[in-house]
């Protein structure tokens, strides 16, 4: 099993989009700053705001590009509101 998921950070008012099979340890490593180069070194205050559970790590790879993609702050709120847009983009992704 995999997880997409969305942290914010209310100091730096950003989003950060990642995916992971083991979401408890993916999230100590940001919050502990693990990540040498890491976008998350910006802010101490991530919240997990979003998690979706995805069959494999290719959907939740295609979901983290896709939403990446979108650079909207506006799709990420919307992403958060109703996770299910994300099962609808799955479903009309070519294979």
């Amino acid at each position: 099993m995999h997880y997409l998921y969305i942290l914010y950070s209310n100091s730096s008012q950003k989003f950060y989009i990642g995916e992971t099979n083991n979401i408890d340890e993916r999230i100590s490593k940001h919050q502990m700053h693990f990540y040498s180069n890491s976008f998350t070194k910006i802010a101490d205050d991530w919240q997990i705001v979003m998690t979706f559970t995805c069959n494999n790590r290719e959907e939740a790879v295609y979901l983290e590009k896709f939403i990446k993609r979108m650079k909207s702050k506006n799709f990420n709120n919307k992403i958060i509101a109703d996770p299910f847009i994300l099962k609808d983009i799955l479903s009309k992704r070519k294979s």
